[in-house]
Protein backbone atom coordinates (compact mmCIF):
# COMPACT_ATOMS: atom_id res chain seq x y z
CA UNK A 1 0.00 0.00 0.00
CA UNK A 2 1.61 3.22 -1.06
CA UNK A 3 1.85 5.71 2.34
CA UNK A 4 0.10 9.24 2.22
CA UNK A 5 3.58 11.57 2.08
CA UNK A 6 4.41 8.98 -1.08
CA UNK A 7 1.02 9.18 -2.76
CA UNK A 8 0.73 11.48 -5.80
CA UNK A 9 -0.80 15.13 -4.70
CA UNK A 10 -4.50 13.91 -5.79
CA UNK A 11 -4.47 10.98 -3.49
CA UNK A 12 -3.11 13.07 -0.71
CA UNK A 13 -5.51 15.48 -1.52
CA UNK A 14 -8.56 12.81 -1.45
CA UNK A 15 -7.57 10.97 2.06
CA UNK A 16 -7.58 14.35 3.37
CA UNK A 17 -10.72 14.89 2.59
CA UNK A 18 -12.27 11.54 3.59
CA UNK A 19 -10.03 11.97 6.85
CA UNK A 20 -11.82 15.06 7.36
CA UNK A 21 -15.44 13.39 6.35
CA UNK A 22 -15.94 15.83 3.55
CA UNK A 23 -18.02 15.42 0.29
CA UNK A 24 -16.20 16.41 -2.97
CA UNK A 25 -19.32 18.87 -3.28
CA UNK A 26 -18.47 20.45 0.65
CA UNK A 27 -14.90 20.36 -0.21
CA UNK A 28 -15.30 22.39 -3.95
CA UNK A 29 -18.23 24.90 -2.38
CA UNK A 30 -15.37 25.68 0.57
CA UNK A 31 -12.41 25.65 -1.79
CA UNK A 32 -14.93 27.62 -4.38
CA UNK A 33 -13.67 25.20 -7.39
CA UNK A 34 -16.32 23.29 -9.18
CA UNK A 35 -16.37 19.61 -8.09
CA UNK A 36 -15.87 18.68 -11.70
CA UNK A 37 -12.35 20.54 -10.98
CA UNK A 38 -11.77 18.76 -7.64
CA UNK A 39 -12.53 15.18 -9.08
CA UNK A 40 -9.84 16.16 -11.67
CA UNK A 41 -7.26 16.84 -9.10
CA UNK A 42 -8.14 13.99 -7.42
CA UNK A 43 -7.80 11.50 -10.11
CA UNK A 44 -4.82 13.33 -11.52
CA UNK A 45 -6.26 14.02 -14.60
CA UNK A 46 -5.63 17.84 -13.39
CA UNK A 47 -2.37 19.10 -11.75
CA UNK A 48 -2.98 21.71 -9.06
CA UNK A 49 -1.03 25.12 -8.76
CA UNK A 50 0.77 25.86 -6.23
CA UNK A 51 -2.03 28.66 -4.91
CA UNK A 52 -4.81 25.29 -5.48
CA UNK A 53 -2.81 23.15 -3.11
CA UNK A 54 -2.30 25.80 -0.25
CA UNK A 55 -6.06 26.94 -0.96
CA UNK A 56 -7.65 23.23 -0.25
CA UNK A 57 -5.12 22.41 2.64
CA UNK A 58 -6.63 25.51 4.39
CA UNK A 59 -9.95 24.56 4.06
CA UNK A 60 -9.03 20.89 4.96
CA UNK A 61 -7.27 22.13 7.93
CA UNK A 62 -3.51 20.03 6.91
CA UNK A 63 -1.16 20.53 9.31
CA UNK A 64 2.04 22.81 7.98
CA UNK A 65 4.13 19.23 7.88
CA UNK A 66 1.82 17.62 5.46
CA UNK A 67 1.32 21.01 3.77
CA UNK A 68 4.79 20.67 2.65
CA UNK A 69 4.48 17.37 1.64
CA UNK A 70 1.37 18.07 -0.64
CA UNK A 71 3.65 21.30 -2.22
CA UNK A 72 6.49 19.04 -3.49
CA UNK A 73 4.14 15.83 -4.44
CA UNK A 74 2.69 18.78 -6.49
CA UNK A 75 6.03 19.46 -8.07
CA UNK A 76 6.99 22.36 -5.80
CA UNK A 77 9.26 23.51 -3.13
CA UNK A 78 8.19 23.45 0.32
CA UNK A 79 6.46 26.74 1.84
CA UNK A 80 7.13 26.58 5.83
CA UNK A 81 10.15 25.84 7.87
CA UNK A 82 10.90 24.02 10.67
CA UNK A 83 13.18 25.79 13.26
CA UNK A 84 14.39 24.20 16.80
CA UNK A 85 12.63 26.29 19.67
CA UNK A 86 16.35 27.49 20.33
CA UNK A 87 17.25 28.49 16.73
CA UNK A 88 17.91 32.78 17.12
CA UNK A 89 15.49 32.96 14.45
CA UNK A 90 12.66 31.85 17.39
CA UNK A 91 14.25 33.83 20.13
CA UNK A 92 10.70 36.03 20.62
CA UNK A 93 8.53 32.70 20.28
CA UNK A 94 10.38 30.94 22.60
CA UNK A 95 10.95 34.12 25.44
CA UNK A 96 6.95 34.03 24.65
CA UNK A 97 6.67 30.51 25.96
CA UNK A 98 9.24 30.81 28.71
CA UNK A 99 6.94 33.59 30.25
CA UNK A 100 3.79 31.98 30.15
CA UNK A 101 5.82 28.67 31.99
CA UNK A 102 7.26 30.83 34.29
CA UNK A 103 4.09 32.89 35.60
CA UNK A 104 2.10 29.79 36.24
CA UNK A 105 4.26 29.01 38.81
CA UNK A 106 3.85 28.01 41.98
CA UNK A 107 1.47 25.38 39.33
CA UNK A 108 2.96 22.66 36.65
CA UNK A 109 3.07 23.79 33.14
CA UNK A 110 5.01 22.42 30.05
CA UNK A 111 4.90 22.66 26.43
CA UNK A 112 5.08 19.58 24.09
CA UNK A 113 5.37 18.65 20.53
CA UNK A 114 3.91 16.96 18.11
CA UNK A 115 4.64 13.25 19.44
CA UNK A 116 3.99 14.91 23.51
CA UNK A 117 8.11 15.44 23.71
CA UNK A 118 8.71 17.61 26.77
CA UNK A 119 10.47 21.16 24.90
CA UNK A 120 10.68 23.19 28.23
CA UNK A 121 9.10 23.32 31.43
CA UNK A 122 8.13 25.17 35.01
CA UNK A 123 9.65 24.09 37.80
CA UNK A 124 6.59 23.05 39.18
CA UNK A 125 6.78 20.17 37.21
CA UNK A 126 9.39 18.46 39.51
CA UNK A 127 6.91 17.94 42.18
CA UNK A 128 5.36 15.84 40.11
CA UNK A 129 8.26 13.59 39.08
CA UNK A 130 8.90 12.62 42.79
CA UNK A 131 9.88 8.35 42.56
CA UNK A 132 9.76 8.46 38.13
CA UNK A 133 12.14 5.85 37.19
CA UNK A 134 15.30 7.80 35.10
CA UNK A 135 15.05 5.76 32.44
CA UNK A 136 12.12 8.00 31.54
CA UNK A 137 13.59 11.20 32.34
CA UNK A 138 15.90 10.47 29.63
CA UNK A 139 15.51 12.65 26.48
CA UNK A 140 13.46 12.67 24.62
CA UNK A 141 10.73 13.23 27.61
CA UNK A 142 7.35 12.22 26.70
CA UNK A 143 4.99 13.12 28.55
CA UNK A 144 2.59 10.71 27.89
CA UNK A 145 4.94 7.72 28.92
CA UNK A 146 5.54 9.61 32.28
CA UNK A 147 1.82 9.77 33.15
CA UNK A 148 1.21 6.20 31.90
CA UNK A 149 3.87 3.87 31.99
CA UNK A 150 3.72 1.96 35.36
CA UNK A 151 7.21 3.33 36.14
CA UNK A 152 6.13 6.92 35.56
CA UNK A 153 3.85 8.47 37.58
CA UNK A 154 1.16 5.96 37.27
CA UNK A 155 1.17 4.53 40.46
CA UNK A 156 0.66 7.72 42.44
CA UNK A 157 -2.88 9.03 40.11
CA UNK A 158 -5.86 8.11 42.56
CA UNK A 159 -7.93 7.96 39.16
CA UNK A 160 -5.86 6.31 37.26
CA UNK A 161 -8.42 4.87 35.02
CA UNK A 162 -9.79 7.76 34.41
CA UNK A 163 -6.95 10.13 33.44
CA UNK A 164 -5.92 7.38 31.40
CA UNK A 165 -9.22 7.37 29.40
CA UNK A 166 -8.46 10.95 29.16
CA UNK A 167 -5.20 10.71 27.63
CA UNK A 168 -6.01 7.91 25.13
CA UNK A 169 -9.24 9.84 23.62
CA UNK A 170 -6.98 13.02 23.39
CA UNK A 171 -4.23 10.71 21.84
CA UNK A 172 -6.99 9.26 19.40
CA UNK A 173 -8.15 12.58 18.09
CA UNK A 174 -4.60 13.60 17.34
CA UNK A 175 -4.53 10.70 15.11
CA UNK A 176 -7.72 11.07 13.12
CA UNK A 177 -6.78 14.80 12.88
CA UNK A 178 -2.93 13.93 11.31
CA UNK A 179 -2.82 10.37 10.19
CA UNK A 180 0.62 10.42 12.39
CA UNK A 181 2.25 6.90 12.43
CA UNK A 182 4.21 7.96 15.38
CA UNK A 183 1.35 8.27 17.25
CA UNK A 184 -0.40 5.44 16.37
CA UNK A 185 2.81 3.65 17.38
CA UNK A 186 2.48 5.60 20.78
CA UNK A 187 -1.03 4.51 20.82
CA UNK A 188 -0.53 1.17 20.19
CA UNK A 189 2.60 1.55 23.12
CA UNK A 190 0.68 3.01 25.72
CA UNK A 191 -3.03 1.19 24.95
CA UNK A 192 -1.61 -1.59 26.84
CA UNK A 193 -0.96 0.10 30.21
CA UNK A 194 -3.30 0.29 32.76
CA UNK A 195 -6.20 -2.01 30.89
CA UNK A 196 -8.57 -3.29 33.35
CA UNK A 197 -7.82 -0.71 36.05
CA UNK A 198 -11.19 -0.09 38.36
CA UNK A 199 -12.50 3.62 37.90
CA UNK A 200 -12.16 5.47 40.55
CA UNK A 201 -15.73 7.65 40.77
CA UNK A 202 -14.87 9.89 43.72
CA UNK A 203 -13.08 12.06 42.02
CA UNK A 204 -15.65 12.48 38.85
CA UNK A 205 -19.53 12.08 38.71
CA UNK A 206 -20.54 15.30 38.63
CA UNK A 207 -17.37 17.07 37.95
CA UNK A 208 -17.42 19.45 35.03
CA UNK A 209 -13.76 17.74 33.56
CA UNK A 210 -11.54 14.99 34.35
CA UNK A 211 -9.26 16.19 36.95
CA UNK A 212 -5.69 14.69 37.62
CA UNK A 213 -5.41 14.20 41.05
CA UNK A 214 -2.15 12.38 41.96
CA UNK A 215 0.03 11.94 45.52
CA UNK A 216 3.01 13.13 45.61
CA UNK A 217 5.45 14.77 48.66
CA UNK A 218 2.79 17.61 49.67
CA UNK A 219 0.28 15.42 49.82
CA UNK A 220 -2.66 14.75 47.76
CA UNK A 221 -3.41 17.12 44.81
CA UNK A 222 -5.91 17.89 41.96
CA UNK A 223 -5.51 19.65 39.00
CA UNK A 224 -7.36 20.95 35.97
CA UNK A 225 -5.65 20.86 32.60
CA UNK A 226 -5.56 23.34 29.87
CA UNK A 227 -4.61 22.95 26.53
CA UNK A 228 -2.82 26.63 24.34
CA UNK A 229 -1.64 26.41 21.11
CA UNK A 230 0.14 29.50 19.12
CA UNK A 231 -3.04 31.29 17.03
CA UNK A 232 -1.64 31.84 13.77
CA UNK A 233 1.88 29.92 13.23
CA UNK A 234 3.62 29.88 10.23
CA UNK A 235 6.20 27.72 11.44
CA UNK A 236 6.01 23.80 11.51
CA UNK A 237 7.54 23.93 15.36
CA UNK A 238 4.91 26.58 16.51
CA UNK A 239 2.13 25.35 15.26
CA UNK A 240 2.86 21.81 16.40
CA UNK A 241 3.53 23.15 19.94
CA UNK A 242 1.09 22.67 22.31
CA UNK A 243 1.60 24.15 26.46
CA UNK A 244 -0.49 21.75 28.96
CA UNK A 245 -1.18 24.32 32.12
CA UNK A 246 -2.19 22.89 35.53
CA UNK A 247 -4.60 24.55 37.39
CA UNK A 248 -5.68 23.89 41.39
CA UNK A 249 -8.75 22.13 40.68
CA UNK A 250 -9.94 22.98 45.09
CA UNK A 251 -8.26 25.70 47.68
CA UNK A 252 -5.98 22.61 49.39
CA UNK A 253 -3.84 22.27 46.37
CA UNK A 254 -3.79 25.84 45.99
CA UNK A 255 -3.02 26.47 49.44
CA UNK A 256 0.06 23.66 49.12
CA UNK A 257 1.64 24.86 46.20
CA UNK A 258 1.69 28.29 47.13
CA UNK A 259 2.95 27.79 49.80
CA UNK A 260 5.77 25.64 48.67
CA UNK A 261 6.58 27.72 45.87
CA UNK A 262 7.08 30.63 48.89
CA UNK A 263 9.50 28.52 50.57
CA UNK A 264 11.42 27.59 47.34
CA UNK A 265 11.83 31.66 46.92
CA UNK A 266 12.46 32.17 50.31
CA UNK A 267 15.03 29.25 49.75
CA UNK A 268 16.92 30.73 46.49
CA UNK A 269 16.83 34.34 48.37
CA UNK A 270 18.76 33.46 51.65
CA UNK A 271 21.09 31.19 48.90
CA UNK A 272 21.97 34.33 47.25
Amino acid sequence: MTSLSAAPVGAQIRQWRVRRRLSQLELALAAEVSTRHLSCLETGRAAPSREMVLRLARRLDVPLRERNRLLTAAGFAPMFVARPLDDPAMAAARAVVETVLRAHEPFPALAVDRHWNVVVQNRAVALLLDGVDPALLAPPVNALRLALDPRGIAPRIVNFAAWRAHLLARLGQQIAASGDDALRALAHELTAHGEGAPVDDAHGGAALVVPLVIDTPLGRLSFISTTTVFGTPVDITLAELALESFFPADAATATALRGAGAAAAAAADSAR
